[in-house]
């Protein structure tokens, strides 16, 4: 019997509750309709807008390529801003140059074994763009596509609804998806993401956010000092092509070892085989809480110097942490400052990797006449 996560999560009043349990501090409402501006053109002509949002002390900047995350700004404990979301200043670096930045990752999140699976005895072989892996979607994922956006405002909420719709055979996956991800920001400030699909064909589907965080501010430096926890006991360890091997090993006694709040720098330079192989931390923990029906607290990230906080909480069984081993010193922010290795992190809610592959792992399949349906939540505190 495959373990299903498409379970209708029970209405944004149920979940918005959840959010405030984690702990977020409650602002002032006053959030206005997304304002929509000219970012830039593609090589085609395409616009590619910007929207702006603002409510409950966050301030959010969308793009329509990619549904990238293009700044993300939240006060200190002294109540200064700053965006603490890596970036580009402008569309080519996005379109040329960006390691995910900010994006909407799809079809498939995180990497599939040499870019096959099988799926009701039919093979199929997808764009290979990591090496021999399959990486985010392929070639030209859900990250390097002009995305429809509707804006909202409703109640005390503020956000977008984007949509794309990916055709049958698009990167070599089976069936056309229909996408919406929708983009709130609540009175409280939390950031949510909602996730929905549907499919006319059999497919996999592992959508999630690339956000590369960090708390001190965008350009500031390493995030090696940056506290986190993770209510994970297990994590699921790679070959040399960072393709889980299929074990769910314990982390108590190893540097994969979060479920009590450390700095990031405390252990990343340890002489363990699997820091090696992935320069760092690049690994899918497995939560202790599994597929939920609501979204649950399973991450905490905290910047001491800054005070900045960052609580997430997702219906979904895993969480790939990136600490941005592969950022090399080639890329400019918004700053003006280059990023290098450690100046920032992902926290990507997800099923596993190349769960297609592994039929122990969660099932990421969807079949027509089903939904896919789930939600994270970024709750900021100072």
């Amino acid at each position: 019997m495959e373990l299903n996560r498409r379970t209708v999560i029970a209405g944004a009043a149920a979940a918005g509750m959840a959010a405030t349990t984690l702990g977020g501090t409650a602002h002032a409402t006053g959030g206005r309709k997304p304002v929509k501006t000219l970012f830039g053109k593609l090589a085609d002509g395409t616009k590619v807008h910007s929207w702006s949002l603002e409510n409950g002390g966050t301030r959010l900047k969308v793009l329509s390529w990619g549904g990238v995350v293009q700044s993300l700004e939240i006060p200190d404990r002294r109540g200064r801003y700053a965006n603490v979301s890596a970036g580009f200043g402008n569309l080519a670096d996005y379109v040329a140059k960006t390691p995910y930045f900010g994006a909407l990752i799809g079809r498939y999140g995180n990497r599939i074994g040499k870019g096959r699976f099988t799926l009701d005895g039919t093979n199929h072989q997808l764009s290979v763009n990591d090496g021999e892996q399959s990486l985010h979607g392929g070639a030209q994922g859900f990250d390097k596509r002009v995305w429809d956006v509707e804006p909202f405002a409703e109640g005390s909420d503020v956000g977008l609804h984007l949509y794309y719709t990916s055709v049958d055979g698009e990167m070599g996956y089976p069936g056309t998806l229909r996408t919406r991800v929708t983009y709130t920001l609540t009175r409280h400030g939390d950031w949510r993401i909602d996730y929905e699909a549907t499919t006319d064909k059999a497919t996999v589907v592992n959508l999630t956010s690339h956000v590369y965080w960090n708390l001190a501010g965008e350009g500031s430096g390493t995030i090696e000092d940056h506290e986190l926890h993770i209510a994970a006991s297990r994590y699921t360890p790679t070959d040399a092509g960072l393709i889980p091997t299929g074990e769910l090993a314990k982390v108590a006694g190893t540097p994969f070892d979060f479920t009590r709040a450390k700095p990031i720098g405390r252990d990343i330079r340890v002489s363990h085989p699997q820091l090696v192989t992935a320069k760092g931390f690049d690994h899918n923990w497995v939560l202790d809480k599994g597929v939920t029906t609501r979204p649950e607290h399973v991450a905490t990230l905290r910047d001491p110097a800054s005070g900045r906080s960052l609580k997430i909480a997702t219906n979904e069984p895993g969480l790939q942490f990136y600490s941005g081993n592969f950022l090399d010193g080639t890329l400019t922010g918004p700053s003006g400052r280059t990023y290098r290795q450690g100046d920032a992190l992902c926290l990507e809610t997800q099923h596993f990797p190349d769960s297609p592959n592994k039929p122990k792992f969660p099932s990421t399949v969807l079949r027509p006449g089903q939904t896919y349906r789930t939600t994270t939540i970024h709750t900021f505190g100072r």
